[in-house]
């Protein structure tokens, strides 16, 4: 008995001198049993805007530090071209037909004359009977925070952040007016729009105030599973930043495609929050079990940065407005500064997450998306074809010198199949087809010269239009009139053009 008492003394002796020496606490029981989720979404953040995938203008060390801690996947897309349609996707695991959101706003944007066809009409609002993956985890016994951007619904159309599964709401909203508190749409105004946001000093930047706020949350649910979905404002409209970072990239060389001041120091501000969360993760001890993505929700802004070699930007569904970033670090799964070229996309998160936290019976297992976990952990996955659905319009900015058209998108459809990549127009019904691998920038059309293909992937897309319900806009707009149109491309300040 003497002899056990001591060895415990001792035993316990040494707990505590490992605590102190590492100034660690021990992972609860709880936090070993299921993986955390850390997912960051970024807004509208390009496909090559991250020093780790080649720019010399941006600067991102704490991104490009997650990059080579994790996995980084270089054919990664959104299921829509703009935000509200790869929102909803990523929620839901659907395709944007299963749920009519495909834009933002309205279907029939830009002027009247230009619009051959009549666009079917656009849902707003994720109807509640969708079941999100935040309601999947809460149900499974997770904490659940949305700390940023929701653009989904509201309160009183019962499908806001907390209807659809969130505990805690920092934001929820579908943009900002600005980047400085009180973050409202004048200067005059005292109350900021955004959830959860009461007080604030001026000067406070919305960037910063999120991060001190998820870092809160890391805090506080630190002893039980947590799913912190991060969905940063940053880097969509208003192209607002700090001024001191903002000099420095006026002082700094840029170069034909990366070279707004303004944008660059946006970025630099949300890789520093992105630094000081995953840098609270491993003070808190939780870094070892918890899943970290990061990702965009489209391609950049076509208008204040390029995507070269990739052709178009954001609002359209050549490669560069829906191939975006995507790095997953799982530790003791994923290998270090890894890659992976398996294409993945938006609707797939929703089964992987399920898998990863170990769900096993699902409140809703009707999904599109197809699990990449095997991915994370160095196996493979079956190929599949991927798919895209725009029956609307989206008018061109006005500073995109790269555009050429009154439009970003006209109502279209694509597959990618393979290396084979084909985009059917319904205004005059021609198709385009690529074969991405050889030609990643889409600059020479197959369609002619390939039939077979051309045929073969045509007949693929009409059997998935079918399966999802997709509607396709087949009425004749009467006051199309191209040459009476003045052509002008919309301004692009507004906080809600997507």
């Amino acid at each position: 008995m003497k002899n056990n008492f001591f060895r415990g003394i001792i035993l316990l002796f040494s707990v505590v001198l490992v605590n102190q020496v590492y100034g660690q606490k021990a992972v609860p029981a709880k936090q070993k049993d299921k993986p955390n989720i850390l997912f960051i979404l970024v807004d509208d953040w390009g496909w090559t805007d991250l020093s780790s995938a080649g720019s010399k203008y941006y600067e991102t060390p704490n991104i490009d530090k997650l990059a080579k801690e994790g996995l980084s996947f270089t054919q990664a897309y959104s299921a829509g071209p703009n935000c509200a349609p790869s929102r909803s996707s990523l929620m839901t695991g659907k395709y944007p037909p299963r749920h009519g959101i495909f834009t933002v706003g309205n279907s029939d944007r830009g002027q009247s004359v230009d619009r051959k066809l009549i666009p079917i009409k656009n849902e707003t609002v994720l109807n509640p009977s969708f079941v999100t993956i935040a309601e999947e985890l809460k149900h499974a016994g997770y904490n659940t925070g949305l700390i940023g951007k929701w653009q989904l619904g509201e309160k009183k159309e019962n499908a806001d952040a907390h209807a659809q599964g969130f505990d805690d709401v920092i934001g929820g909203t579908e943009g900002t007016p600005s980047y400085f508190y009180p973050y409202a749409a004048k200067k005059a105004e005292q109350k900021s729009p955004l959830e959860g946001i009461d007080s604030g000093e001026k000067g406070e930047y919305l960037t910063d105030r999120l991060t001190d706020e998820a870092v809160k949350f890391l805090d506080k649910n630190k002893e039980k599973p947590f799913f912190l979905y991060l969905s940063y404002f940053s880097v969509h409209t208003p192209i607002q930043a700090k001024e001191d970072i903002i000099q420095k990239y006026k002082n700094k060389k840029g170069d034909e495609f990366h070279n707004n001041p303004v944008y660059a120091a946006m970025i630099e501000s949300t890789d520093q929050g992105i630094g000081k969360v995953l840098k609270s993760l491993e003070s808190l001890n939780l870094d070892k079990n918890t899943l970290v993505i990061f990702y965009s929700d489209n391609g950049g802004m076509g208008e204040v940065t390029a995507q070269h070699p990739l052709r178009g930007s954001k609002g359209m569904l050549y490669e560069g407005g829906i191939r975006v970033p995507l790095i997953v670090k799982w530790p003791g799964k994923t290998t270090a500064n890894s890659k992976t070229d398996v294409p993945v996309i938006g609707i797939d998160f929703y089964p992987t997450l399920l898998e990863v936290t170990n769900v096993t019976k699902p409140v809703n297992s009707e999904f599109d998306g197809q699990t990449f976990a095997p991915l994370l952990v160095g196996k493979t996955i079956p190929s599949r074809d991927l798919f895209w659905h725009f029956p609307g319009y989206l008018e061109a900015y006005k500073g995109d010198k790269r555009n050429k058209d009154a439009f970003r998108t006209r109502p279209t459809s694509v597959i990618r199949s393979g290396d084979f990549k084909l985009h059917e127009f319904y205004e005059d019904g021609r198709v385009e087809l690529y074969n991405i691998r050889e030609d990643i920038g889409e600059s020479v059309n197959l369609a002619k010269k390939n039939p077979a293909q051309t045929k073969l992937l045509k007949a693929k897309l009409e059997a998935w239009k079918k399966k999802v319900n997709a509607k396709i806009p087949t009425k004749l707009n009467p006051e199309y009139a191209p040459e009476t149109s003045e052509n002008k491309p919309a301004e692009s300040k507004h906080i809600n053009l997507n």
